[in-house]
């Protein structure tokens, strides 16, 4: 992505071993894996004999563990990992995940991706009761009325369950207690979550697939929209009390960006779905040029199906630093364009002299691209062609992405022709939103969420004034 403001979803982590082993270092596998949902925090927890074990930091995986850690958590049979961005919460240690709860029937180890709309009245509610919080995750707020709603349930997926009719808005959720291993998804399904099993008979759940194969588990299935799993002593078992109660609106941001090209999500390949973006793009947005060109990662699929469908030859016209990480984890714009420039070189010998069609994922402010189109001039394009293979961000996203102003998305009251001009492009085109829904399967593609292009919220808005929960309330 080529663009600063955008922070993407969590990724969370979980296994169920049906013999004690080192879960731990599967964790940490999956969640290297899982790295690029989240780069500012990484936190495991391990239950040995009904007894939790926890390690969380900021910073990325490999910096938060060591093999001194991950020997201190020691071996058992359940565990659960998380990488997280904040999206308006603090990015401290209090609101790294695993969040780690102890109570009158037991602990528990939560991890959560999403965001909940009506986290501010929860959390006001729960107050005004006593409760104490210690971060400013809405996370904290489901730990809490699990723990509140499980002293009056006979189970823990009762409790869960009971929770699940409390909260709204993109939660995918996975927690260990001291016996059970469980997750679920909201009723609309906003966010992914996948369940998979090892050849030694571990059951594992993961935000995406990628993460289930750097763990040795073979993708089973998505959780449906609403369902609850639950892993223990018996094996595997579905609770449906929450399924098919409203229309599914899976993120379709999870296709255009978030999702690692070699994951599948609802049985379609992300890398597949990025090329037939950039072929839709061709046919929407045909221009004459020598060359086709991603940005280095998420432009490069787009790129490449831009070019099979227009005929025009694809290349390597930008060089990312891989030791760099991804420009929107920094805060202040100043400091993501240092970054951008740590992070893209453009090779002259292949730009030199070339009508260039550059392909990028998304353009939220615009800086940042401006950058890039002036880093391939300087290299000596004669042409610079932008294509997104997404359409205008026009509204904020209140379900996990960090675009909560409309004020600060350059598409919003600007004309396609004004943004070209601002971002240096000779041309500019968007993906249209019809053709964004097709990336989806055949099936699925009436039940996708692009509030975020469209303004239709499936889980509504947040109840409270977004600008009174900005920096507060959100995860």
């Amino acid at each position: 992505m080529s663009e600063g403001l955008i922070k993407e979803e969590c990724g969370v982590f979980g296994i169920y071993s049906p013999e004690e082993q080192n879960v731990a270092h599967r964790v940490y596998a999956g969640l290297t894996a899982l790295q690029h949902r989240g780069q500012e925090a990484a936190g495991i927890a391990v239950n040995r004999d009904r007894k939790i074990r926890y390690h969380k930091g900021l910073g990325l995986v490999s910096e938060v563990f060591s093999g001194e850690t991950l020997k201190e958590l020691g071996c058992g049979r359940i565990a659960v990992g998380h990488v997280r961005y904040s999206t308006s919460g603090k990015n401290t240690v209090a609101n790294a995940q695993p969040m780690v709860v102890r109570h009158v029937k037991g602990q528990l180890a939560l991890c959560h991706n999403g965001n909940l709309i009506n986290s501010f009245e929860l959390r006001r509610e729960l107050e005004l009761k006593g409760c104490i919080f210690q971060s400013t995750s809405d996370t904290e707020v489901i730990s809490y009325l699990i723990t509140r709603n499980r002293l009056l349930s006979a189970s823990i997926e009762e409790a869960v369950c009971r929770t699940m009719s409390e909260i709204r808005g993109a939660y995918s959720l996975v927690m260990m207690s001291p016996a059970k291993l469980i997750a679920c998804r909201d009723e609309l399904g906003i966010r992914p979550l996948c369940y998979g099993i090892t050849e030694d008979g571990c059951h594992v759940f993961a935000s995406e697939s990628c993460a289930l194969n750097a763990a040795g588990a073979k993708l089973v299935r998505e959780l449906e929209p609403g369902e609850l799993l639950v892993a223990d002593e018996n094996g595997i078992r579905s609770v449906r009390e929450h399924c098919g109660r409203q229309k599914e609106a899976l993120c379709v941001f999870e296709y255009i960006y978030f999702a690692r090209p070699d994951s599948v999500i609802e049985g379609v390949s992300v890398h597949e779905a990025r090329r037939r973006a950039g072929k839709y793009l061709a046919e929407e947005y045909p221009v004459e040029a020598d060359l086709v060109i991603g940005v280095p990662d998420s432009g490069l699929d787009a790129a490449l199906g831009y070019a099979e469908a227009s005929g025009i030859p694809y290349g390597t016209g930008l060089v990312k630093n891989k030791y760099i990480g991804r420009t929107f984890i920094l805060p202040e714009q100043e400091q993501r364009n240092d970054m951008v420039r740590m992070k893209l070189n453009a090779i002259g010998a292949v730009l030199k002299g070339k009508r260039v069609v550059m392909i990028d994922d998304s353009i939220v402010r615009g800086t940042t691209s401006a950058y890039i189109v002036k880093l391939l001039r300087e290299a000596g394009a004669e042409e610079v062609h932008v294509r997104i293979s997404a359409p205008p961000f026009l509204h904020p996203c209140f379900y996990g992405v960090d675009v909560n102003s409309e004020n600060s998305l350059i598409a919003n009251g600007n004309s396609v022709a004004r943004i070209a001009r601002q971002i240096g492009a000779d041309s500019l085109g968007f993906l249209s939103v019809d053709k964004c829904l097709l990336l989806a399967s055949e099936d699925q593609r009436d039940r996708l969420c692009a509030a975020c292009f469209n303004g239709r919220y499936p889980a509504g808005r947040p109840e409270a004034d977004p600008e009174t929960m900005a920096g507060n309330w959100l995860t």
